[in-house]
């Protein structure tokens, strides 16, 4: 019976170890990114034109990363984005004006939370490149960006 017992103790073992790992706070894992540097850039519900956020809940998901480089004076031209976008300006600045006339301007080191299925023209009103690293959160099939049809907004 003795024997029993030390098996059934040592096969919940590594059950109870999963369990407390699971329930352990998050920063008692931060040990180990100790010599990591970690800033918040962001957390929110909306993007900058207040919209809610949305994720795409059908097809299979598919992301996409670039670099964008906008000299000074150029623009995105109008276009929107039927899936989630989000962006880090790397340097530069950027503003961004929506169809609806909200106005947001963007500089380096900001994050930027794109609006989703919103008309939208991103202009570099600064005098240097505006560099920025975008981030689609997209499915498969759909396209990241669809330009706008006839003039501008």
């Amino acid at each position: 019976m003795m024997h029993w017992k030390l098996r059934s103790r040592f096969s919940l073992f590594p059950f109870l170890t999963i369990l407390l790992l699971a329930a352990a706070p998050l920063s008692a894992f931060a040990r180990d990114y100790a010599q990591a540097k970690v800033e918040k850039l962001a957390v929110t519900s909306t993007n900058y034109a207040g919209q809610p956020l949305a994720y795409p809940d059908s097809g299979k998901p598919e992301v996409t990363v670039l670099v964008v480089h906008l000299p000074p004076g150029s623009s995105t031209g109008w276009h929107k984005h039927p899936v989630p976008v989000y962006a880090w300006m790397i340097e530069g600045e950027l503003t961004v004006r929506t169809e609806n006339g909200i106005e947001k301007r963007f500089v380096k080191g900001e994050p930027i939370i794109e609006v989703m299925n919103l008309l939208h023209n991103g202009t570099n009103t600064g005098k240097k490149t505006a560099s920025l690293v975008v981030f689609y959160t997209g499915v498969e099939g759909v396209p990241n960006v669809i330009k706008a049809d006839g003039p501008n907004p």
